[in-house]
């Protein structure tokens, strides 16, 4: 294969490789050992080198260099492990280059000429191996074609898929081609003479949808920032749809919170999407919500078969999901029949007789002496080839785990000494005791309630259990259950409380883990013992809030339980440590669950029923809200008509989201919910919240404001009651309003759970996993980017009283330094982990988006105001470390704005102070490689302080410069200043070429070359005339009057600096400066100005003190760099692709 060319300095190092072919600028070689016949021992040995070394390091056989006539230097150009392979490679080079090299004179030319070449086909390479991923090659192979052609992106920029369709400009078509890929969508069209084409980053999408208008009936809205796109023609739109959506959620998800992704490995390299990886991933993601699997499992194999199930006497198809460690069945109607088996469960799978009424049939054995029978397997081999390897290898994982804990633990696995290492006499006691984890759940010791005297409860108790156990026989018991409608209707009734732990178990297969896993909660809780930090500060405070009316939590034992399993997730799992509301949830989950399987049922709900909900920005529990706001608009058209706005709803449901609705019904009612949650997931909250505005929505129409509307549900929700619940009813909140007298119907007094659960399933019961996952994909790009928006808002917040600039430009300024940010994402040759790093959502606002040297850079070139030429490098290589203030290679907005701030917006002597301190340490290195010819110290001059014009005048800069520096003293008065180091002779030079080079190309080029030559030359005079004073060690003649009069300014100091630019950089300027003064002459090392000196001498030429003053516009310099950012970055980072 084709390699990108890489530098050889032996061709023939210690004889380990042998020449087959050669001409004059290229070499066939093969490797010493492969193929020889001979037996000699260099090749022996050289081959069993080869053999030895790992996969990594091994040498392929072949290889061809590049050489240049009489260069020692080559470059591997391809290699390869056939001789046949090689052979074409070496026959295409001769054929197509070997004639054209001999015209080049010059070997560099030689080089480059054949470096493109390589290069131009290994890209053709990879559009074919990219191409051939999909399902029609040649015409991907025609789109990445032109894709690349009218776009000018990096080639690193893959493209996913195309779409033809129309764009619409108002109300005028434009037929033409849609173009997708991993960062950007574009669209291309040509049609009757006239080209139109735009690319759009996913990082700007804010909102898609689907609409209709009066034109077309169904289009896709594309909504950014800045503008409004629709489209519309595609030949499958919902498949366009759904791909946009994926591709700018994935993109939104990588930029702006890569934990999301933590565990899709598949996504975390952009480059292994393509259109089918899509498909997988929508699949994957369905089937892990459906089954509420752990978000590390990945799809394996997906079939169509149907399963024998016992209690309707027939086969039930569907179809089979299998994953890493689990064997999944869904029915074709969703909801109607489901099964689960962890591959921890089954004892063998084994392939039976195929007949004609039993086709291609698997038997599942799992434990209980329990088998499952599938038949109708298209590719039942490598199916059960498949499932056979991976329970293997699991079955293996776990006797590993077992061993080690049978090896390691030498006393029960649940007792311990527990520490909280607090003074209070509660903890005292527990210190004391030496206490054992809870091996039954806490309701069993402690009951809410007394029971009812007549004893209705108990009977109805009796009866739900009557009506489990008559359920268990038929349907199954256990993780492997069938769970079909009529489950569904048990768990609406309410769990009686002798079954709800173990269904809970079952529902969220915790239990599976917890028996795969023996002793890890105790270990946890033993690691966790003693530490301290900010989870256990806030576990700490939450305790006693958790159900304090229950009396499980009134005490030592139910405190200490719940202290252990919080403290014990925390541990566990840090990113999300603790959050409000798992206190909540953990309390009634140690209820009716032993604590062991307490804490596996709070990582389930945590891990996988309710993702990304329990971490600093609830990112999860927010896209379910904007998810439930469009359900609203979806099956409550009436309320969504009257409450336009349903924010304030959506404020008031994320509790019930949060917490499950334990925060706001009684909780027998609650714990009925819970029930429901852990049969259905998500759905279930959906569904019940969707019931409880519509059981309000009456109401809810008639509120006058949000508060009213929040009494409304708080007082409902009051009275949802449990079936046996003998307390009280609490009125309407609209009851006291006198219905009665106004001809309003009486106020139901309460509402039992159980017909409000009964409520949610007919009315909302067909809401689906699927439509719930798409939504969530398309929500989550909308809670993003507000996040986003909160963030630049508070960014410009705490960075507006520092700078002069308008909100406008300082907003748009934000943007492009975001924008170059993301842009090093895209194409950064840095790698995305690296680049990534850069942004972190939990550092302060202004912190959350940095730059590195390379993009600052980019930034500059755009946006400052004086360019210098070739030295513009230099310069901005210099104000990038010194606004890089905690030496961490990267620059905040704040360092960023300030710097933009100093050079549009202060005064002159601002202006020459940053100039002033790019020319110091420590902006300045002494090890700054300068091969200007001005470094060369023989500028200094020992004439007196005067300049001859050319008018032949001479001009006396004595009596000037005296009441300058007497202005500027009494000007330090009033002021807080800072001093700034002195400048030596050589950093002086730097900042006259500095000056030099900013004035090449303005309209008054020569007069400003004349006055920085008058500055420069008074400069040195009286650098020189300092000198002199310091080493003769007398008194200052007349003469020599200024230089002391500046020196004794520069002791007392120099104006403010800006408050970017901080002191410590300036003590550290200082050191760094008396160790470059050291090292030098000894002349050079006692020749200095200061900065005051150097404002005075400018202060005497009107044309720069013009030049500094001279108002600039940074509204058009961002105007102009917001268009010319993107695709000038693009193009410089296609030249260094095709130059490396």
């Amino acid at each position: 294969m084709w390699l990108n060319p890489e530098e050889v300095l032996l061709k023939n190092a210690l004889k380990l490789w042998v020449t087959e072919k050669s001409n004059e600028f290229f070499l066939l070689q093969r490797r010493r050992g492969h193929g020889d016949t001979g037996g000699k021992f260099t090749g022996l040995l050289v081959g069993a080198l080869d053999s030895v070394l790992d996969s990594n390091a091994r040498v392929t056989p072949f290889r061809i260099l590049l050489q240049m006539p009489g260069s020692q230097v080559s470059w591997t150009i391809a290699c390869g492990a056939a001789v046949g392979e090689m052979n074409r490679h070496w026959d295409w080079l001769v054929q197509n280059l070997l004639h054209s090299l001999s015209v080049f004179e010059n070997k560099e030319d030689v080089a480059s000429f054949v470096k493109g070449k390589v290069k131009g086909l290994i890209a053709e390479e990879v559009r074919g191996r990219q191409a051939a991923q999909e399902e029609e090659p040649e015409k991907f192979r025609e789109a990445l074609l032109k894709f690349e052609l009218c776009f000018g992106l990096p080639s690193s920029e893959k493209l996913v898929t195309t779409y033809s369709c129309c764009c619409w400009k108002g109300r005028v078509p434009r037929q033409g081609w849609l173009y997708l890929s991993i960062n950007h969508m574009a669209f291309y069209s040509f049609l009757l003479g006239k080209e139109v084409k735009f690319v759009i980053p996913w990082a700007e999408v804010t909102r898609l949808e689907r609409v209709s208008t009066g034109l077309m009936t169904d289009m896709v809205r594309v909504m950014t920032r800045r503008c409004q796109l629709d489209f519309s023609m595609f030949l499958s739109l919902d498949e366009a749809f759904g791909v946009i959506g994926q591709l700018a959620d994935i993109a939104l998800r990588r930029l702006l919170d890569s934990e999301g992704l933590e565990l899709d490995r598949v996504l975390q390299q952009s480059s292994n999407i393509t259109k089918r990886v899509l498909e997988e991933q929508a699949l994957r993601t369905y089937v892990l919500a459906l089954f509420r699997l752990p978000r590390g499992e990945r799809l394996q194999e997906v079939a169509l078969c149907s399963v024998w199930t016992p209690h309707a006497r027939c086969h039930t198809t569907g179809t089979l999901f299998t994953t890493d460690s689990y064997l999944c069945f869904a029915s074709r109607e969703e909801g109607h029949c489901s099964l689960l088996i962890p591959l921890s469960e089954v004892i063998s799978i084994e392939k039976a007789e195929s007949t004609s009424l039993l086709p291609n049939p698997v038997i599942v054995s799992v434990r209980g002496k329990k088998a499952f029978q599938l038949i109708e397997l298209q590719d039942r081999d490598s199916l059960v080839d498949g499932l056979t390897s991976r329970l293997r290898a699991l079955q293996w994982k776990h006797s590993m785990f077992r061993s080690k804990k049978s090896l390691t633990s030498s006393s029960p696995y649940y007792t311990f000494c527990y520490d909280t290492m607090y003074c209070d006499g509660e903890d005292i006691e527990e210190r004391a005791l030496r206490q054992t984890v809870n091996t039954e759940a806490l309701m069993a010791c402690y009951h809410h309630s007394q029971p009812d005297p007549n004893n209705s409860t108990a009977t109805m108790e009796q009866v739900k259990e009557r009506l489990w156990e008559d359920h268990f026989p038929e349907y199954g018991r256990g993780v492997h259950m069938f769970r079909t409608e009529k489950i569904q209707k048990l768990v609406a009734m309410g769990i009686p409380e002798s079954l709800r732990g173990e269904l809970w178990m079952t529902f969220s297969d915790a239990s599976s883990e917890l028996a795969s896993h023996p002793g890890y909660y105790s270990g946890l809780v033993t690691e966790s013992m003693g530490q301290s930090s900010l989870a256990t500060e806030e576990i700490e405070r939450d305790l006693h809030r958790s159900l304090p009316d229950h009396p499980a939590f009134q005490n030592v034992k139910g405190i200490a339980a719940l202290r252990r399993v919080l403290t014990a997730y925390a541990h566990r799992n840090p990113k999300i440590g603790y959050c409000q509301s798992m206190n909540i949830l953990a309390s009634v989950l140690l209820l009716y669950t032993k604590e062991e399987e307490a804490f596996s049922l709070l990582v389930a709900v945590c891990e996988r029923m309710l993702p990304d909900y329990f971490n600093r920005r609830v990112i999860g529990a927010q896209v379910d809200q904007s998810v439930f706001e469009e359900l609203i608009r979806d099956r409550l058209p009436e309320l969504a008509e009257h409450i336009p706005d349903l924010s304030p709803l959506s404020s008031i449901s994320l509790s019930w989201f949060l917490t499950l609705f334990l925060s706001v019904l009684p909780f027998r009612s609650a714990v009925c919910v819970v029930d429901c949650f852990f049969f259905h997931g998500i759905k279930a909250i959906f569904q019940l919240g969707l019931a409880v505005l519509d059981a309000n929505a009456t109401a809810l129409c008639a509120s006058a404001d949000d508060s009213q509307a929040l009494m409304i549900l708080t007082g409902f929700l009051d009275q949802v009651k449990y079936d046996e619940d003998p307390a009280p009813p609490t009125p309407h909140p609209l009851s006291s309003q006198s219905g009665e007298e106004e001809g309003r119907p009486p106020v139901k007094q309460h509402t039992l759970i159980t017909d409000l659960i009964a409520d949610s399933y007919e009315k909302f019961g067909d809401l689906t996993v699927r439509q719930i996952e798409k939504l969530r994909c398309r929500h989550r790009i909308q809670v993003l980017q507000a996040h986003e928006d909160t963030t630049k808002e508070n960014a410009l917040r705490v960075v507006t009283p520092d700078v002069s600039l308008s909100p406008e430009n300082l907003a748009d300024v934000y943007d492009l330094f975001k924008t170059e940010h993301f842009i090093n994402l895209y194409w950064g040759d840095g790698g995305t982990t690296l680049a990534l790093q850069h942004h972190d959502p939990g550092r302060p606002y202004v912190e959350q988006y940095r730059v590195d040297r390379v993009q600052f850079k980019s930034l500059y070139m755009l946006l400052v105001p004086w360019l210098c030429g070739f030295h513009t490098d230099t310069v901005a290589h210099r104000t990038f470390t010194l606004l890089d203030q905690d030496r961490d290679s990267l620059i905040t907005f704040r360092e960023f704005a300030g710097w933009l701030d100093t050079l549009y917006f202060e005064e002159l002597n601002e202006k020459v102070r940053l100039l002033y301190r790019l020319h110091i340490p420590p902006a300045l290195t002494e090890s700054e490689d300068d091969p200007s010819p001005l470094k060369s110290p023989q500028l200094s001059t020992t004439g007196p302080l005067h300049v001859e014009l050319p008018n032949g005048e001479m001009r006396d800069f004595q009596e000037q410069l005296k009441q300058m520096l007497k202005d500027l003293a009494k000007e330090k008065e009033k002021d807080v200043e800072q001093p700034v180091p002195p400048m030596n002779q050589r950093e002086f030079i730097q900042f006259c070429k500095t000056l030099y080079s900013m004035f090449h190309g303005n309209p008054d080029e020569n007069e400003l070359f004349q006055a920085i030559a008058t500055v420069t030359s008074l400069v040195l005079q009286i650098g020189e005339v300092g000198h002199r004073s310091r080493c003769s060690g007398s008194e200052v003649s007349s003469k020599g009057g200024a230089g002391d009069e500046v020196e004794d300014d520069h002791r007392e100091g120099s104006q403010e600096e800006h408050p970017v630019f901080s002191t410590k950089e300036e003590e550290e300027g200082e050191r760094k400066e008396g160790t470059s003064k050291s090292s030098g002459s000894e002349s050079q090392s006692e020749w200095a100005v200061s900065y005051a000196q150097i404002l005075a001498s400018l202060l005497t030429e009107q044309q720069l003190v013009n030049f500094f003053e001279k108002p600039m516009d940074l509204s058009a310099k961002v105007a102009e760099a917001k268009v010319k950012q993107y695709h000038e970055r693009a193009g410089l980072l296609m030249l260094q692709q095709g130059t490396s």
